[in-house]
C-alpha cells in the first residue's frame, strides 16, 4: 500500500535523513587502505547506540535474503555491488566500496548509500561512480508532483546508457516511512509518462547502481553480497527524498 506523509511527518523525517547522512559521512572517511570491513560496521553500530537509533538491517530476512542479515551496514567490494555482507576483508589501495546504510530514528527511516575509492582510483571506476550520482541527480530533478514514476525511472535509464551502462531491474528504489522497504518500487529504468503519478507526500529512496560490463549479477554463499556475473566493478547511489508541492526535499542529503 502506497503512503502519503503529511508535511509534519516529513518533517519528523528529518533527524532520521540527517542521521544517515552523518553515518554516511563518516564511514567514508574511515574507509582507508588497511581498515576491516567489520571495523566500518562496528563504526556504524556504535552511532546507532550513541544516537538511541534501530538498525533497520540486523533483524532483516526478506524472501531474497539466506537468513537474517545480522550486520548494520552494506559493504559491497569491487564486483559486489549490492546486499554486500560485512566479514573480515581488509581494504586493499584500489578498492572500490559501496556503503549502504538505513536507520529508524523516533519511529521513521531513512536509506541512503554511496561508493568511494579507497586510495588510488581508476579512471573508469571514478566515471561509473560519476554516472550513478548523475543517474541520482537526474532521477531527483524529477520527483516532483504530477510527474509519473516512470519519469524518475526513465532519468536513470537514460543517464547510466547514454554513459554505455546496461541496466538491471532485480533491484532498484522502493517507498520509505516507518519500515525501509515498502511500496511504490521505484525501478531504474522505465518509461516516462507512464505508471504512478507522484503526489506530495510520497516518499521514496531512489538508488541508481551499475555494473561495468554487465547487468547481470549472482548471489554469494554468503546467501546476500550480489556480484556481477564477469566480474566487473559495481557502484551504488542512493537518497531518500519527500516529494513536495515544489522542489524535492533529499532528506539523506550528505552537504
Amino acid at each position: 500500500m502506497i503512503e502519503l506523509r503529511t508535511p509534519a511527518e516529513i518533517e519528523a523525517m528529518r533527524p532520521a535523513g540527517r542521521f544517515v547522512a552523518s553515518v554516511l559521512a563518516r564511514l567514508a572517511t574511515e574507509a582507508r587502505v588497511g581498515v576491516d570491513l567489520l571495523d566500518l560496521d562496528r563504526i556504524a553500530h556504535e552511532m546507532i547506540r550513541s544516537r538511541g537509533a534501530e538498525s533497520c538491517y540486523i533483524d532483516y530476512h526478506p524472501s531474497f535474503g539466506a537468513m537474517p542479515f545480522g550486520k548494520v551496514l552494506c559493504t559491497s567490494v569491487n564486483d559486489a555491488v549490492l546486499h554486500g555482507l560485512p566479514h573480515h576483508y581488509r581494504l586493499q589501495d584500489g578498492d572500490m566500496v559501496s556503503l549502504d546504510f538505513a536507520a529508524s530514528v523516533d519511529g521513521w527511516v531513512a536509506d541512503s548509500a554511496l561508493t568511494v575509492i579507497v586510495g588510488r582510483a581508476r579512471p573508469e571506476d571514478e566515471r561509473l561512480i560519476a554516472t550513478t550520482q548523475d543517474a541520482l541527480a537526474a532521477a531527483i530533478a524529477e520527483a516532483r508532483a504530477g510527474n509519473r514514476l516512470g519519469d524518475v525511472s526513465a532519468a536513470i535509464g537514460e543517464v547510466s546508457r547514454n554513459a554505455g551502462y546496461s541496466v538491471n531491474l532485480e533491484f532498484g528504489g522502493h517507498g520509505v516511512g516507518h519500515t525501509m522497504h515498502g511500496d511504490p518500487h521505484v525501478p531504474n529504468d522505465g518509461r516516462r509518462n507512464r505508471g504512478l503519478k507522484l503526489r506530495p507526500g510520497l516518499v521514496i529512496a531512489i538508488e541508481p547502481w551499475l555494473l561495468e560490463t554487465t547487468d547481470r549479477i549472482r548471489t554469494d554463499p554468503d546467501g546476500w553480497t550480489l556480484r556481477s556475473v564477469d566480474g566487473s566493478r559495481g557502484a551504488h547511489s542512493e537518497h531518500t527524498i519527500a516529494i513536495t508541492d515544489g522542489d524535492p526535499i533529499v532528506l539523506t542529503a550528505r552537504d
